[in-house]
C-alpha cells in the first residue's frame, strides 16, 4: 500500500506535549473526543473559535510564549499524555470485528460517496448525505471493520451562507486550505506524488490523491487542482454539486472510475463496494471492463462478479431527485466503454433506463447502480417501499413487494453528536463503557435511573448555553449585515430562556415547507407571544445556490422574524453547518419537521434531540414511522401522502397548529408544583 508523502509528526520517545497534539489532530477520532476537543480549546481558545474549532489551525498559530506557558502547565502535560494515549488505545485494542472474526483475513468494504461531513472544519459536505457518510465511517472505525472510503476534495466545499439586508442568501466559496486539514498527498512507494489518469472527452485528466484518517478508517479524496490540468479540469473538483451537467457528469466519472483506478494503484484488496448514492455509478462499468480484461471473460460473467460484489444504497424518494444525463453527454465521455465491455450503443445505453426496451431521454445514474448491484436499500421502512415502487419497472416482477430493494433504516453516530455534558451523565447512570453497549435495548432501559431533576437541569444548561450562542451569532450577523430598526444591544432580548423553544434546521429545499407553521401568521404570533406559555423558533439552513424557490424561502423567513410581533421570538442563524447543528439538537425543546410526505428518505437529524431529552413533533415520514410510539413525541397528521395540492399545504398546517396549541405547548408549561414539565 502506498504511504503518505507528507507525514504527520510522529511521537518521539520523550513525551512531548506538541507532539502528542500534533498526533492526535492528524486523526478524526479527536472529533468524537470530548476530551481533546477540550484540550485544543485550552491550548488556543481564540485561534480554536476563529478557525471553526480546528486544531491543526491552533497548533499552527500559538505563541511561542503560549507553547512555553503551556509547557509548564502540569495538568496540561497530563492531559495531553492522557488523551494521546486513549487515541493509542484506540486504534490498537481489539474491535468488535476482531473479536467476532479473530484473525480471518477478510477483503475491505470500500465506500464511495460524494460527500463527507466529518467535521465543520472540513466543509466538504452540503447536507444530509454527508452527514450520514460521516457517521458511517466513524461506526465502522468504532466496530474495527475492513473498511475504505473514496470521495472528493472540494477546495471551494459547497456554499458558505451569508444573509444580506435584504434577507438573501448570498453564496460564497472561501478555498479550503490543505495546510489547514489532516490531508496528506498520497505518494507510491517509490515516494513519488500518486498520479491518476482519465481520459475525458479526449483530453487526459490528472488527479492526485489526498489521505485523511477518520479512527481506524483511511478517507481517500481525489484531487484534480493541480499543475498537470488545464484551467477547466483544475476547476472540476472545487465546487460540490456544481449545476454545470457537463462538469457534473465529469467529477462523477472521477468519483467512480478515478475512485477505482485509486485502488488498483494502491493494491487495496476489494470484497465489496458500496456506493452511497448513485454519483459514483460509473464505478461498475470500470469494473465490469477491467473484469473482463483480467479473466477474459464475457460481459455477463463479468457484470455477475461485479454484481454480486455491489451495494447500493438510494437516498432520494422522487424520481426528479434522481441523478440523470443527457444520453449524448454520456456518449460523449463513456463512449470508449462500449468497445471495452463489447456492449451495442442500445445495450449500453439500457443500463441507465427505467424501462428495457424504452427509447429514453436520459441516462439514470440509479437504474445503473440498481442493475449492477446485487443488493440495493433505501434509508428507512417507508423509504424501502416508496423505493421499490419507484424502481419496479427495473425488474420482472410485476408485483411491487418483490422488488429485490430493502430498506437499513439510517442512525446517528452518538459520540459525534452528544453534548460532552450529556455524555458525563450516560457515563454515571449507564456505566463507563456504555458506547460499547449502544446496541443492547438493555442499556437504554437504564435511563430511567436518572433522576427527573438532574435531566431537567441539564437540558435548561444546554438550552442556555444554545440561546447563547445565536446571540452572538445573531451579533456577528448584525455587525456584517445591519437590519434598520435592530441594534447590537437588541441581540441581549432576542429570545427567552423560559420558552418553549423549537428547532427547524435542515436544507432549505421547498419540499421540507420550513414556513408551513407561518401558514396563518396572526394564529402562529398568538402562540408566539402568550405572556404565561412563550413559545420561539430557531431555524437554521442552506438552500442549494441554484434553487430560486429555496432561497424564495428563506428570504420569506428573514422578512417573518423582522416584523415585530417575530423579532425576538423567531431567528435564523446564518451559514448552517455541523457546529450550529450540535447547539441547536443539544439545545432546544422540539424538533420540528413538516416536509411534504413520503419525500423525507430519512431524516436522521430528529433523532440527535432524542439523545438529549428533546422530543420530535414531524409528520410520519422518513424514520419518524418507526421512531414514534405516542410516548416520545408527536404526530403531525394520521400519514397520509401529500397530493401536491395547496389543500395538502392547509390541512398539514391545521394539524401542526393543533398539536402545538392543544398538546405540545400546555403539556412543556403543566409544572404543577415542580419546576419542570409533567
Amino acid at each position: 500500500m502506498a504511504r503518505s508523502a507528507r507525514r504527520a509528526a510522529a511521537p518521539t520517545a520523550k513525551a512531548d506535549p506538541f507532539n502528542q497534539l500534533s498526533a492526535i489532530a492528524s486523526n478524526l477520532w479527536w472529533s468524537w473526543s470530548a476530551d481533546a476537543r477540550e484540550l485544543f480549546e485550552r491550548a488556543g481558545a481564540r485561534q480554536f473559535a476563529a478557525s471553526n474549532n480546528n486544531p491543526i489551525v491552533v497548533l499552527r498559530k500559538l505563541s511561542a510564549a503560549r507553547k512555553r506557558m503551556l509547557l509548564t502547565d502540569d495538568q496540561f502535560v497530563r492531559d495531553a499524555g492522557r488523551v494521546y494515549a486513549e487515541l493509542q488505545r484506540y486504534t490498537r485494542e481489539r474491535t468488535w470485528f476482531g473479536q467476532k472474526y479473530g484473525k480471518r483475513k477478510f477483503g475491505n468494504t470500500v465506500y464511495f460517496c460524494m460527500e463527507y461531513a466529518v467535521h465543520e472544519s472540513l466543509p466538504l459536505y452540503a447536507g444530509g448525505l454527508g452527514v450520514l457518510a460521516g457517521d458511517h465511517l466513524k461506526s465502522a472505525s468504532d466496530l474495527g471493520l475492513p473498511f475504505i472510503a473514496i470521495g472528493i476534495f472540494w477546495k471551494k466545499g459547497y456554499t458558505r451562507q451569508r444573509i444580506d439586508r435584504a434577507g438573501r442568501q448570498v453564496d460564497r466559496f472561501p478555498a479550503l486550505q490543505l495546510a489547514d486539514t489532516p490531508l496528506a498527498e498520497v505518494a507510491t512507494p517509490a515516494g513519488r506524488p500518486l498520479r491518476l489518469r482519465l481520459r475525458m472527452d479526449g483530453e487526459t485528466v490528472v488527479a492526485r490523491a489526498l489521505k485523511m484518517t477518520v479512527g481506524r478508517i483511511p478517507l481517500y479524496l481525489l484531487d484534480t487542482d493541480i499543475p498537470n490540468n488545464s484551467a477547466k479540469n483544475r476547476r472540476l473538483t472545487h465546487v460540490l454539486y456544481s449545476g454545470d451537467r457537463d462538469t457534473r457528469i465529469r467529477q462523477e466519472i472521477l468519483l467512480g472510475i478515478g475512485g477505482w483506478r485509486l485502488l488498483e494503484a494502491l493494491k487495496i484488496p476489494v470484497a465489496a463496494c458500496h456506493l452511497n448514492e448513485g454519483h459514483a455509478a460509473f464505478l461498475n462499468l470500470e469494473r465490469i471492463a477491467k473484469r473482463m480484461k483480467s479473466h477474459r471473460v464475457g460481459y455477463d460473467e463479468a457484470a455477475r462478479y461485479v454484481t454480486d460484489t455491489s451495494i447500493f444504497t438510494t437516498h432520494t424518494p422522487v424520481p426528479a431527485g434522481n441523478e440523470e444525463f443527457d444520453p449524448e453527454l454520456v456518449d460523449r465521455y463513456l463512449k470508449p466503454y462500449l468497445r471495452l465491455l463489447k456492449l451495442s450503443h442500445d445495450e449500453f445505453q439500457q443500463l441507465g433506463r427505467t424501462r428495457v426496451g424504452e427509447d429514453s431521454h436520459s441516462f439514470g445514474m440509479t437504474p445503473l447502480a440498481l442493475r449492477t448491484s446485487r443488493y440495493a436499500n433505501g434509508v428507512a421502512e417507508l423509504h424501502g417501499r416508496i423505493a421499490r415502487s419507484m424502481w419496479q419497472p427495473l425488474y420482472k416482477t410485476k408485483q411491487v413487494a418483490k422488488v429485490p430493494i430493502g430498506h437499513v433504516t439510517n442512525g446517528i453516530h452518538i459520540r459525534t453528536w452528544l453534548h460532552p455534558r450529556m455524555a458525563e451523565l450516560f457515563e454515571e447512570y449507564l456505566g463507563p463503557d456504555w458506547p460499547d453497549r449502544q446496541d443492547r435495548s438493555a442499556l437504554w432501559s437504564r435511563c430511567d435511573r436518572v433522576p427527573d431533576k438532574r435531566l431537567w437541569e441539564l437540558h435548561c444548561d444546554l438550552k442556555r448555553e444554545l440561546i447563547a450562542f445565536c446571540r452572538e451569532r445573531l451579533g456577528a450577523q448584525l455587525r456584517r449585515s445591519p437590519v434598520p430598526g435592530l441594534k447590537q444591544s437588541d441581540v441581549k432580548d432576542i429570545l427567552n430562556e423560559g420558552a418553549l423553544t423549537i428547532g427547524f434546521a435542515r436544507r432549505f429545499a421547498p419540499y421540507k415547507r420550513a414556513t408551513l407553521v407561518f401558514s396563518d401568521p396572526g394564529r402562529f404570533a398568538k402562540l408566539l407571544n402568550n405572556r404565561d406559555m412563550p413559545v420561539q423558533i430557531i431555524f437554521a439552513g442552506k438552500a442549494h445556490p441554484a434553487d430560486v424557490g429555496g432561497k424564495a424561502i428563506i428570504r420569506q423567513l428573514i422578512a417573518f422574524s423582522r416584523m415585530p410581533q417575530f423579532r425576538r421570538r423567531v431567528v435564523f442563524i446564518e451559514d448552517y453547518d455541523m457546529d450550529v447543528a450540535r447547539h441547536m439538537v443539544a439545545g432546544v425543546d422540539i424538533w420540528l419537521n413538516n416536509p411534504e410526505r413520503p419525500r423525507e428518505a430519512s431524516g436522521t437529524s430528529g433523532m440527535k434531540p432524542a439523545v438529549h431529552g428533546g422530543l420530535n413533533v414531524s409528520i410520519l415520514d422518513g424514520w419518524w414511522p418507526e421512531g414514534y410510539n405516542r410516548r416520545n413525541g408527536w404526530a403531525i397528521g394520521t400519514g397520509k401522502d401529500h397530493d401536491g395540492t395547496r389543500a395538502a399545504d392547509s390541512r398539514d398546517a391545521r394539524e401542526l397548529y393543533r398539536v402545538l396549541e392543544r398538546d405540545v405547548v400546555p403539556l412543556y408549561f403543566n409544572r404543577a408544583a415542580k419546576d419542570r414539565p409533567t
